[in-house]
């Protein structure tokens, strides 16, 4: 009767179709065991070699735009830049998670403040340089860039909060302010559209910059007595005002250019060059680690105050270029 059962035991063990079914079981199971690894892998690197191949602050200050005869400098720097920002890189700022752009943290906010500037400056194109007195007609693609440059930096395909139909990225629309400005400067270029080089237009342009650097102040003032040392909210701080200290520093020296004769009529060549420097300085900042440690910290730096005392120089020095052409 044992031999029977053992007989019986050992064919069920070596019946073909069970031993085939168990094999194949086991070889899917490793298999499976192999994917689910390499998924494991590749999401585990897929971020942060992602992450290195996307990242590019440049804060070059060498950076020179294509300018042609009478067009504005000012203009073709703001134009520029955002092309650059947007064609040559990548607007990281409006990557989705799936991406690993959505990863990174001071390249999207060194765009966001550079777009802030450069829809500032925008808005004084469309509403004082662009036009003869505030009488006069404003010009159609200064006024299509101040409204594009608005756009929210974000916005991917998807904005939820807005609608659930697809629309424009940011990247799309900021294509279209600039494509508008470089037709505004051709025209400029064939005498068809308007350069205001008075010295009043002037003279609100910088008074609108100098608002917007103390609003920048208060900014990092609010968070050096707010946040932590570490907090992971300080580098956004730190690179948002980079890049937006980094757009006024070539807007300002592309309109130190377009207004030639009114800075050398007013003798104003020397205190704007200190300006420049003093934005030069606060753009280039470049730390490792962005700290917020006490101002009179004894261990660690705090480079927020460090860059707000290079922003509140230019604007002091703005404010006494702004009191000459008062005069």
């Amino acid at each position: 009767m044992m031999n029977i059962w053992q007989n019986i035991k050992d064919w069920w063990v070596d019946f073909q179709p069970l031993t085939s079914l168990r094999d194949r079981l086991s070889g899917d199971k490793k298999l499976l065991k192999s994917i689910g690894i390499g998924i494991v892998l590749v999401i585990g690197l897929y971020y942060p070699i992602g992450m290195m191949i996307v990242h590019k602050v440049d804060d070059n200050l060498g950076y020179t735009p294509i300018l042609n005869p009478g067009e504005s400098e000012a203009v073709a720097n703001a134009a520029g830049l955002m092309r650059r920002e947007i064609e040559d890189y990548r607007w990281t700022a409006m990557d989705p998670f799936f991406m690993p752009g959505a990863a990174l943290d001071n390249m999207p906010n060194f765009q966001k403040g550079m777009v802030s500037a450069i829809s500032r400056f925008a808005i004084e194109m469309s509403d004082q340089i662009g036009r003869v007195r505030g009488s006069s007609q404003v010009d159609e693609d200064l006024d299509k860039a101040a409204g594009l440059f608005k756009y929210k930096p974000d916005v991917w395909v998807y904005d939820i909060s807005e609608s659930w139909l697809p629309q424009r990225s940011s990247a799309q629309q900021y294509m279209l302010a600039v494509r508008s400005f470089e037709n505004y400067n051709r025209r400029l270029a064939a005498g068809e559209a308007i350069f205001e080089r008075r010295g009043d237009n002037l003279l609100a342009t910088i008074d609108r910059i100098t608002a917007d650097l103390g609003s920048a102040s208060a900014v990092i003032d609010s968070t050096i007595q707010d946040l932590s040392a570490f907090s992971f909210d300080t580098d956004d701080v730190f690179y948002r005002t980079k890049g937006r200290l980094y757009a006024y520093y070539f807007i300002l020296k592309g309109l130190k250019t377009d207004y030639a004769n009114v800075i050398e009529e007013r003798k104003l060549t020397k205190a704007w060059d200190q300006m420049l420097l003093s934005l030069q300085e606060a753009a280039s900042m470049d730390p490792l680690l962005v700290t917020n440690a006490a101002p009179d910290s004894f261990i660690m730096p705090s480079h927020l105050a460090g860059q707000g005392f290079y922003l509140l120089r230019a604007r002091t020095q703005l404010r006494e270029i702004s009191n000459v052409l008062l005069k």
